[in-house]
């Protein structure tokens, strides 16, 4: 059976089987599979809230036990460091096809120090967490795998020390006969070199002298070496990706005659995907268009077996800093065989949308084809185009390409408004550099009709292909997003009661409710803090072989096609595309195919570390900027509300840093966590997610991204004053871990 048992079949298999009633054992029992899930697990929500289902996958203890619970000493890999300087594992031996649990290492202040990749023995708890579902305290380290740091060496007489770029490592002991020739201030790679010296320090060598880590071009190398980016590709990588050029093209179409055009910001380099839009002459399809989405073909360039997959696969995807790019594929394909440039002919995989005046996916076929880029165009020249100041080149274009592209753009507005997809536009944070990497200003990208118009084709062809691939029975790796925890949505619902909002109870949570939410807040001047607070509520993506649809999409098949230059899962949806449509060499193989879920687990992890990467870099790059301007005063919000203190985000550059409630004076400060806010007991000074404040900046450590501020005002009124006028003096020079800010 593919379809969903009603609620008397699942009542029925629940009192028969009370031990299998979790939501997998009910889709093993009634032959559910794909897009089933889905329905089953709606149907399933709406028989928890009518009280006649359980939600057996969390409460069942004898289920957790059986199917779901690691053993409680289990070996554990370190997948990652956040970017509050957290350690996350993952299984060694993860059988399973769904995404291995997320575990968070418990480290205590003496544990032994340990890194990414490293592999350990340790004791783990199941939690109710949304981000992680263990935390795990260490036994022993299982591999003693070669401990590194990244740090700032400070040579004080004949002591040499390393100060750790990571918020949350400790300090190393480097002899002068093992510094490498260090100079104090240099940023610096060390191992671990012995046991702890007489001063508790772990003794260190240094391997690798990296310069002043304040210089801006320093910044991404930090990041890239803290996370663990690979940055270098071995010279048989190098050579692999040189002559797959000279591949011979098989079953590929001549769509030439088509005048595609890429679309993207200024200065790229890569061009992986290209457009083209008509009406349609169908007389049956009045008003509607058929939409044409080329991705390069970079299966037929990268195969299975070669050491150049193998560095992808590793890589997971490309990882962008101001300064550089660490990408997914040597430039031999990422910049030129893979990129469609204007005017050469490209393999691609191209998709042929058909949708109706309503912007109603009708249907879709694929191609695998040759195609040549008629030109390579930015967002910018397009939008001031199809505004009325054309240039040479958009002129050339404007109405045989560019005035068809937003025609159907239009026509995908009515079907997104119907869909109602979750509109959650944040302002991105651009860093601007100057010759020498100096950072001249910091600056919001505008949204404009040019990016929403790209990002509609790129939806719709990515839902092409996940649909494709579920109705031929081919594996996939799915894109998912799922709904938000109840915990999560409960504190939104109390963030937006606070500032006089409302998110309705009852019904299962769609993006609909939240866009109205954002609607309201956006009336009362409350957007930014709304936004913020739903943001936060929201799951992250992840990749699956299983398919549990796209809940901030609002769709139920979601799978990445368009980018493969900078994504391995889209590479992987490419292979099985050809494999579907028998279109020769290159496709999905079995042995591909068994190692679906390993591979989408990897590129999950992968994917986590390159943001937190870039999360940092931007931190750092912030800091730099702002480091010529302590002791001026800035406008911002409260962004975070810890009990420790209040993160503010500064209105024009978007910095945010740390109020510590030590600054704040003498008095005692309560948490309310519901509420979000502080709340002094002696003033009654109240200081809540969202309040307009104005800050002085007083501290900044470029290395690590740390900002201080010391609250000026709130929402334009005087700090209240305080018994005996006197506040608490501060203490500079004071190291706040941000790691609590993960609570906010």
């Amino acid at each position: 059976m593919s379809k969903p048992p009603n609620k008397a079949d699942i009542i029925a298999w629940i009192s028969a089987n009370p031990m299998q009633i979790g939501r997998r054992d009910i889709a093993k029992a009634f032959g559910i599979k794909g897009s089933g899930k889905i329905k089953l697990k709606r149907i399933l929500k709406e028989m928890e809230s009518e009280g006649v289902y359980g939600g057996a996958e969390k409460d069942n203890q004898a289920m957790q036990e059986i199917d779901s619970q690691l053993p409680p000493v289990s070996v554990l890999s370190v997948a990652e460091i956040d970017e509050n300087g957290d350690l996350f594992a993952t299984p060694v031996d993860w059988q399973r096809e769904d995404t291995p649990p997320r575990i968070l290492m418990a480290i205590g202040p003496e544990a032994i120090p340990l890194g990414v990749g490293d592999q350990i023995l340790a004791r783990v708890t199941p939690i109710s967490d949304q981000e992680y579902q263990y935390e795990a305290k260490l036994i022993r380290r299982k591999e003693k795998a070669q401990i590194k740091t990244l740090g700032v060496y400070r040579l004080r007489g004949a002591i040499g020390r390393i100060v750790p770029i990571d918020k949350s490592g400790k300090e190393w002991r480097v002899a002068t006969s093992d510094a490498n020739g260090a100079k104090d201030g240099e940023m610096v790679e060390a191992v671990r070199s012995g046991s702890n010296s007489r001063l508790g320090l772990q003794r260190a060598r240094v391997v690798r002298r990296l310069g002043n880590p304040s210089a801006p071009k320093a910044v991404s190398l930090i990041a890239i070496h803290q996370h663990n980016i690979p940055d270098t590709f071995s010279e048989q990588v190098l050579e692999e990706a040189r002559v797959s050029g000279q591949r011979k093209l098989v079953e590929h179409e001549d769509l030439c005659h088509l005048p595609f055009v890429t679309i993207d910001p200024e200065g790229a380099r890569d061009h992986d995907d290209a457009v083209f839009a008509q009406a349609d002459s169908d007389r049956d399809n009045m008003g509607g268009h058929l939409i044409w989405v080329a991705i390069a073909d970079v299966a037929h360039y990268v195969r299975l077996g070669t050491a150049l997959n193998e560095a992808a696969r590793k890589r997971g995807n490309s990882t962008y800093f101001p300064d550089r790019v660490v990408p997914m594929l040597p430039e031999a394909l990422s910049a030129d065989l893979c990129s469609l440039h204007q005017g050469a002919k490209r393999p691609c995989l191209v998709v042929c949308l058909k949708i109706d005046s309503k912007g109603k996916k009708i249907n879709h076929e694929f191609h695998r084809a040759i195609i040549r880029s008629a030109s390579s165009l930015t967002y910018e020249e397009v939008q001031r185009g199809i505004d009325g100041a054309p240039s040479d080149r958009v002129s050339a274009l404007l109405d045989t390409v560019i005035r068809p592209l937003y025609a159907a753009y239009s026509s995908l507005c009515f079907e997104r408004q119907e869909r109602q997809p979750l509109d959650l536009e944040l302002p991105e944070r651009v860093i601007c550099l100057g010759k020498n990497g100096d950072v001249t200003s910091v600056k919001f990208k505008d949204r404009l009709d040019a990016h929403r118009l790209i990002e509609e084709f790129m939806i719709m062809a990515n839902v092409a292909a996940a649909e494709c691939l579920v109705a031929k029975k081919e594996p996939c790796l799915f894109r998912i997003h799922e709904e938000p925890d109840k915990e999560k949505i409960e504190a939104l619902r109390d963030t937006a009661q606070s500032v006089g909002l409302n998110l309705a109870k009852g019904a299962a949570l769609r993006t609909r409710h939240l866009n109205q939410l954002l609607r309201q807040a956006e009336e009362q001047k409350e957007a930014e803090l709304l936004s913020m607070s739903t943001l936060r509520a929201m799951t992250q993506a992840y990749y699956s072989r299983d398919n549990f649809g796209h809940f901030g999409l609002a769709l139920q098949a979601y799978a990445h096609f368009t980018s493969p230059i900078r994504r391995y899962a889209d590479l992987v949806v490419h292979r099985a595309l050809i494999r579907a449509h028998k279109w020769g060499e290159g496709g999905l193989t079995h042995e591909e195919e068994e190692l679906l879920s390993e591979t989408a687990s990897q590129i999950s992890i992968s994917e986590r570390r390159s943001m937190s990467a870039e999360r940092d870099t931007l931190d750092r790059y912030l800091a730099i900027y702002l480091s010529e301007k302590i002791g001026n005063e800035f406008s911002g919000r409260i962004s975070g509300v810890v009990k420790f203190g209040v993160f503010v985000r500064l209105d024009g550059s978007g910095a945010e840093g740390l109020v510590p409630v030590r600054s704040l004076g003498r008095e005692y400060f309560t948490l309310e966590n519901k509420l979000n806010r502080l709340v002094g007991t002696e003033t009654g000074l109240k200081l809540s997610l969202g309040q307009n404040v104005s800050v002085r900046l007083t501290e900044v450590t470029s290395e690590s991204g740390g900002i201080i501020f010391e609250l000026l005002n709130v929402e334009g009124l005087a700090l209240p004053s305080r018994r005996g006028g006197k506040s608490r003096p501060r203490k500079r020079g004071v190291h706040i871990n941000k790691r609590a800010s993960k609570k906010k």
